[in-house]
């Protein structure tokens, strides 16, 4: 992992010699995340799995690879970073600009840390099988799909296993998108507003939404966090999209067949691993933003 570990309560200085090696790494990796992305819009072509990451969350490429040291670092002969937003440069000496980003964002921040604690304080719950992405096509025409790809099944078994399975969806942002004849068929109906009191560790799209905190909370973060979180979504993605009712098998991958005993568990082992993997992240997220608050009362 690119970034280090500094005590909150005083800064720490890096030269140029010091900080630049850190950033080329960084750029190194995000770039190695994020060649598929850059090759295929360089030719115009799209995926259906991948593509989601860069156009439900807001973070390009260019932006992901941008080094940010964090909250409490001082960099020396930085002229690139004193140039971006939410940083201030003292004679040469740059740092994150911690005072400006919470005036800026600071019920943003608060509202984050808020829907993280919450959710970290619940069990996580591994019954819901990734029918999300079954609701979503459930009675839909084909041309109004949201990807090009053919059904595993076909339609009409598909739609069966939506009618023969219980649809317990907590995650708003996966709801909005179900088809109006199965949004009923959810035994919960999640809101915007009820989201903190919904939100749990082992949906995956709530895992995968530490990614879009992440970005949210740049450059105030390390953005070695902001990365691994996006490692995390992309796994996630991959695996969203082998339990949905799509024929993925055009990316090389093998289907999760949630209408089935084994596939169920199959799916359920990997939501584990996730939930234990975004549970990590999201502690680290709510270090970050005690840091930011650490900072601010130096």
């Amino acid at each position: 992992m690119v970034g280090m570990t500094v005590s909150p309560v005083a800064a720490h200085v890096l030269t140029r010699a010091e900080w630049e090696p850190l950033a080329a790494a960084h750029a190194a990796r995000a770039d190695a995340l994020t060649a598929g992305r850059r090759q295929r819009a360089s030719r115009g072509q799209r995926h259906a799995i991948e593509d989601f990451l860069y156009e439900y969350y807001p973070a390009k490429p260019a932006q992901l690879r941008r080094w940010h040291p964090g909250p409490g670092i001082v960099l020396e002969d930085a002229p690139e970073h004193a140039g971006w937003r939410f940083y201030r440069d003292d004679a040469g000496s740059t740092s994150v600009d911690v005072d400006s980003f919470l005036r800026d964002r600071g019920t943003t921040v608060g509202w984050i840390e808020g829907l993280l604690t919450r959710t970290a304080s619940r069990t996580a719950s591994f019954g819901c099988f990734g029918l999300h992405e079954w609701a979503m096509v459930y009675r839909m025409d084909e041309d109004d799909r949201r990807h090009p790809l053919p059904l595993r099944l076909g339609a009409a078994a598909t739609d069966e296993v939506v009618e023969n399975h219980p649809i317990r969806c907590s995650h708003f942002d996966a709801f909005r998108f179900f088809t109006p004849e199965a949004q009923p068929l959810n035994e919960l109906q999640p809101t915007r507003e009820t989201t903190p009191a919904m939100e749990q560790p082992g949906c995956l799209h709530g895992n995968m939404d530490l990614y879009k905190w992440a970005f949210k909370l740049a450059p105030a973060i390390a953005s070695s966090l902001t990365l691994d979180a996006f490692e995390l979504a992309l796994d996630v993605r991959q695996v969203d999209m082998q339990a949905s009712p799509y024929d993925v098998s055009s990316y090389g991958l093998d289907p999760i067949a949630i209408e089935t005993p084994e596939g169920k568990r199959a799916y359920v082992e990997r939501q584990r691993e996730f939930a234990a993997r975004g549970d990590v992240l999201r502690s680290r997220l709510l270090d970050a933003i005690r840091s930011l608050r650490d900072v601010t009362e130096r």
